[in-house]
């Protein structure tokens, strides 16, 4: 990420070395960082602003590039932090749901198994793993619909 936005390996080295710096020292003092990859996104992001603007504004070039790195790093820090958020409230989701339908979800959804292998290793009819998958497909909607909704906005 960094070496898309310099351009230059030892600029891009210096600002890896200071972003590892930074994140040492924040791990000895027990900064609680709650998203590493957004955690050091930004501060790679603040580098690299730092890096142009010890530059001054030598060109037109240089301030576009400015801009769209920020843009590009806020939105990948944010896009990151809203992944890790979705991922978290999915498994507590999925934890919530009831055994039967959480196997078959889990099975099929995130193993990508067939309905055909389930069914020859559970033993189970397969009307009755589509309809487990059914509602537990509709208790998860309901149940992160809230969430879904902020995130649509």
């Amino acid at each position: 990420m960094i070496a898309r936005r310099l351009r230059d390996d030892a600029e891009t080295e210096d600002v890896l070395q200071e972003v590892f710096e930074d994140f040492l020292e924040a791990y000895d003092l027990g900064e609680a960082i709650e998203s590493l990859g957004a955690w050091l996104a930004r501060v790679a992001r603040n580098k690299i602003i730092d890096r142009f603007r010890k530059k001054g504004s030598e060109s037109s070039h240089q301030e576009d590039l400015l801009a769209t790195a920020e843009e590009e790093l806020e939105q990948t820090a944010e896009e990151e932090f809203d992944r890790a958020i979705l991922r978290e409230e999915l498994a507590e989701a999925i934890a919530l749901l009831p055994p039967e339908q959480r196997d078959v979800f889990v099975m099929h959804e995130l193993e990508g198994k067939t309905f055909e292998t389930i069914a020859s290793e559970t033993g189970t009819n397969i009307n009755t793993l589509l309809a487990r998958k059914r509602y537990a497909v509709l208790f998860l909607r309901q149940h992160l619909k809230e969430i879904y909704d902020e995130f649509g906005e």
